[in-house]
């Protein structure tokens, strides 16, 4: 069965050192777009702050992003995404909000900083495992229904949207592990489809 391991819980983690807040939040996250307004609603939610740092990954550890946000190129982005691979999780987002203290911590310290206040928030997040799914989308006539029908009931996958008319549309929620099944049902019946992952 294909899965792989990602955050439990979205948790908060504060972080202080020589008067700079380090304050960390942690992300279940299957799109860019959903990096992009976590970010931003942290902006939001923090317009006193002095950077928002984070890094995440998707799919595999080679995809993924860091960013500094005006801090020293490789003190805040990287240190936290080190730490998400260390934890062995994907689609997951981290992301540390700094309020600067007066005090500069120099490049090392911001390093130290940033990895603990990731480490401490992924540790507070905690690890589940989770299957991959993928959305298949089948297109029939409606005299096909019957045949399409009784083959997804006795999958008992989730079905996400149904439009039944001359011609219809269902796409149901699978596990990878099951899409072969499913394109060899749909094409010996004639039925045309498309895959994405989640």
């Amino acid at each position: 069965m294909a899965s792989f391991k990602t955050i439990d819980a979205c948790k908060e983690v504060e972080f202080k050192d020589r008067g700079s807040r380090f304050i960390g939040y942690a992300y279940f996250v299957t799109s860019r777009q959903e990096v992009e307004d976590r970010i931003e609603a942290l902006r939001q939610g923090h317009p006193k702050a002095r950077h928002v740092c984070y890094a995440y990954v998707m799919a595999t550890e080679e995809d993924y992003r860091a960013n500094d946000d005006g801090e020293p190129s490789g003190s805040a982005g990287l240190p936290i995404y080190n730490q998400i691979r260390s934890a062995g999780v994907l689609y997951t987002l981290v992301a540390v909000v700094r309020y600067f203290g007066g005090t500069k911590l120099g490049v090392p310290g911001l390093i130290n900083a940033y990895k603990t206040a990731a480490k401490e928030t992924l540790q507070a997040s905690g690890v589940k495992q989770e299957v991959e799914m993928a959305f298949i989308e089948m297109k029939f006539e409606y005299v096909q229904m019957e045949v399409v029908m009784s083959f997804v009931k006795s999958k008992n996958h989730e079905v996400t949207n149904q439009v039944f008319m001359e011609n219809c549309t269902l796409t149901i929620k699978s596990p990878h592990e099951e899409i072969d099944s499913y394109k060899n049902y749909l094409e010996s019946h004639g039925v045309s489809y498309t895959i994405a992952d989640h």
